[in-house]
């Protein structure tokens, strides 16, 4: 059967890291914490296998859990107030994804990706009968919103957000959700916004989700991650917040395609949360960025905006190469000067070379000191 969409191949992600793997460089290449997570939480897993239903849970996630979330939200820096039927416990963030897409469009719709962009929001919007339509951030990555506002069209059904954004590290202010509801607010528009680095916003800047907007909340899908919260990816245990209309189709589709979230996660997790203290992983994960941006000065790599949020820094690398496109010269410092980063193209539907590398920071604090050190000599 022939394929109704075309979308870019992303084995190449897990390529670059085998390839890492493969000749014993330092992988700062993709953003899989590779430190162990709060030993709390780990009791607390053991704690349900025998405590805790192995029965399925119900379709909007463990009570505690949601509880949990919503005392979570209330004691931020913008603090947001939740009721239950808001919140939707899922298996993962790109379910979450997948779904939400699933629930609002028919066959054509258009959805607007703002690049650069993480891989799965094309296949997703794709399979799901939808076409993706490209809008590329400016040089300096901030958005012009005259430019994002051509994107739109009459079969225009979704924009997806991410913020804090992979891979640029930069996160959405007040200011750019009041834009973005200016250029759409007169459209029957739905917002998918990613906001599953949300606890890790750095120096002056705070998280502020799209769901606090009076207005763009009754059509957002807004989606967190426990996995980047607590640096357990494979937990996979996400959650959803939407408008209770929104959740309702959502939940049409989710009982048909995974039904419920692991439920002695959910109960771990849960648990978790009464103790959990957010500045302390963001502060953690903060100071990896301080220090792989301190060492990285002694090398010939530059590092033009320092990511304000999220697991990654964009560096620029044309002063060691002008000549190698962004994944030559990715390949060549994983291969032959022993550390391996992404190249920037990688996030970009066409988009063939840049003058930008993304490094992961969520990473051991030896593994980024000995990567930089290693740079510093023999770049």
């Amino acid at each position: 059967m022939a394929k109704i969409y075309e979308f870019k191949d992303f084995t190449f992600f897990t390529e670059m890291s085998e390839l890492a793997s493969r000749h014993q460089s330092y992988d700062l290449s993709l953003g899989l914490p590779d430190f162990e997570v709060d030993s709390r939480l780990r009791e607390y897993l053991k704690e349900a296998a025998d405590l805790c239903s192995h029965r399925y849970e119900s379709l909007s996630g463990n009570a505690m859990l949601i509880d949990g979330i919503i005392a979570l939200h209330s004691k931020r820096n913008h603090r947001l107030d939740l009721k239950k039927e808001e919140i939707n416990i899922v298996p993962c963030s790109t379910f979450a994804l997948f779904t939400a897409l699933k629930s609002i469009l028919n066959f054509g719709d258009e959805v607007i990706v703002i690049q650069p962009s993480y891989y799965t929001y094309a296949p997703s919007i794709t399979i799901n009968g939808g076409i993706p339509i490209y809008y590329d951030l400016e040089e300096d990555f901030s958005v012009d919103w005259t430019k994002l506002r051509d994107c739109i069209s009459g079969k225009t059904k979704a924009i997806i957000v991410n913020s804090p954004q992979n891979p640029t590290g930069k996160v959405w202010k007040k200011e750019d959700w009041d834009h973005l509801y200016e250029i759409i607010k007169d459209e029957e528009i739905y917002l998918i916004s990613e906001e599953i680095y949300d606890i890790y916003c750095y120096d002056s800047v705070y998280h502020y989700s799209s769901f606090l907007h009076p207005e763009l909340k009754k059509r957002t899908f807004c989606i967190f991650s426990f996995g980047k919260m607590f640096h357990a990816t494979g937990w996979k245990v996400s959650y959803l917040i939407a408008a209770e209309n929104l959740l309702e189709e959502f939940r049409n589709y989710q009982q048909y395609i995974s039904y419920s979230t692991n439920a002695p996660c959910q109960y771990a997790i849960a648990n978790f949360l009464k103790i959990f203290e957010p500045e302390d992983n963001r502060k953690l994960m903060q100071d990896k960025r301080d220090t792989f941006n301190h060492l990285l000065q002694y090398t010939p790599l530059k590092t033009e905006q320092i990511a304000e949020g999220g697991f990654f820094q964009i560096v620029n690398f044309r002063e060691v190469n002008k000549k190698m496109t962004d994944v030559e010269f990715s390949k060549w410092l994983t291969v032959e000067k022993k550390v391996s980063c992404l190249p920037l193209s990688a996030f970009y539907n066409s988009k063939q070379d840049s003058d930008y590398i993304r490094f992961s920071f969520a990473k051991k604090d030896d593994v980024i000191i000995q990567a930089l050190e290693h740079l510093s000599r023999n770049l």
